[in-house]
């Protein structure tokens, strides 16, 4: 099978570094170029030693010519950057014929008002928003492969959905409610998440023993959280979100409790045998056995994603973990990527790649 090029715009942050960490040993592709506006002019390897011998790549600022060159030279674009860098540059990408995967927000949420209320911008390419696949794999599989703008997930969402979706694919098959409408999730992710920015926040003096939540009055990845339960997941009943993320005080990984309340109907089920049967043939989502309960380490720098959920009366809990930075964010983009150009859907990504966790 014949390599394709790739671009990383925005390749310095921590999603973009992940990205350049996980395609430099992917048998099938080759990073052709990379932008940086402060790193410009340097080897990635100069600034991030662990690179060293995986990729050489020189940053280059990203101006309209490099973005030509880029259309005309690259099959596949990665945008790691801020909120609505993006859309300025895609339209003319895939005029070219390059396939785009937004690991920002461009392209995730369909409701224009939710996207200016939580993200401040106004969408300047309606048609491409209109036409772009939101890329959960396990449930758009099928739409990936012929898209070509990739809205990759957020990482919260990417636990809350998948957590949901047994749930959600099941209620939608009986003829009553099976919980009642309220959905609690109750986030928890490493300090990675927050970006490679300099907050006051994200000292270490300020994060090192301390545990806090955040975004509690509202924040950006509900509306696309909700998204997920009734448009993509199609839920029956009107649920009501409330979402609630907090920063705990190490780098990677992302743990979400997501609470439901069963009916007397949903009682009735075995969720752990539904669990399993949803997610049987996914290379990336373990439903663990009962009674095993899941932890960050166990995924971190892998793009697996491990559930568990107990049942105890009317209430079931379902337990979700992934690293915030490769399931939630590069890893998935990679995936994205491997189904899209019609590669083995594990490529770079499986245990001989190095895709099993690190430990410790």
């Amino acid at each position: 099978m014949s390599k394709i090029n790739v671009a990383i715009i925005g390749g310095t942050g921590y999603t973009g570094v992940e990205l350049i960490r996980l395609l430099s040993r992917h048998p099938y592709v080759t990073i052709s170029h990379l932008t940086s506006r402060s790193e410009k002019g340097r080897a990635v390897s100069e600034i991030f030693p662990s690179l060293l011998g995986a990729c050489d790549v020189v940053y280059s600022d990203m101006t309209d010519s490099l973005m030509d060159e880029i259309g005309k030279a690259c099959d596949v674009v990665f945008f790691a950057t801020p909120h609505g860098v993006a859309m300025s540059h895609t339209p003319r990408l895939i005029a070219q014929g390059v396939k785009v995967i937004d690991l920002g927000a461009d392209f995730r949420l369909q409701d224009l008002g939710e996207f200016g209320k939580w993200y401040g911008l106004e969408h300047t390419c309606l048609d491409v928003l209109a036409e772009a696949v939101y890329g959960l794999p396990e449930i758009h599989r099928e739409k990936i492969k012929s898209a070509k703008v990739i809205a990759n997930p957020g990482c919260y969402p990417t636990t809350a959905i998948l957590g949901l979706k047994p749930v959600i694919d099941t209620q939608n098959s009986a003829d009553k409610p099976l919980i009642l409408p309220n959905i609690i999730i109750d986030a928890k992710s490493g300090v990675s998440g927050a970006g490679r920015n300099a907050k006051m926040n994200l000292l270490f003096s300020e994060l090192s023993d301390n545990f806090s939540a955040y975004g509690v009055a509202g924040h950006r990845h509900t509306p696309e959280i909700s998204q997920g339960v009734h448009a993509f997941l199609g839920s029956k009943f009107t649920q009501k979100v409330r979402f609630v993320p907090h920063l705990v005080p190490m780098i990677r990984g992302m743990f979400s409790t997501i609470h439901l309340t069963l009916t007397d109907d949903g009682k009735a089920l075995n969720w752990q045998e539904i669990f399993e049967k949803t997610y049987q043939n996914e290379p990336f989502v373990d439903v663990l056995a009962k009674g095993i309960l899941p932890d960050t380490r166990s995924v971190r720098a892998s793009n697996r994603l491990k559930i568990a959920v107990h049942q105890d009366d009317d209430a079931l809990t379902v337990l979700v973990v992934q690293d915030n930075l490769v399931k939630g964010a590069s890893g998935q983009a990679v995936q994205n990527m491997n189904i899209l150009c019609g590669f083995d859907e594990m490529c770079g990504l499986g245990v001989e790649f190095g895709g099993c966790a690190v430990v410790p």
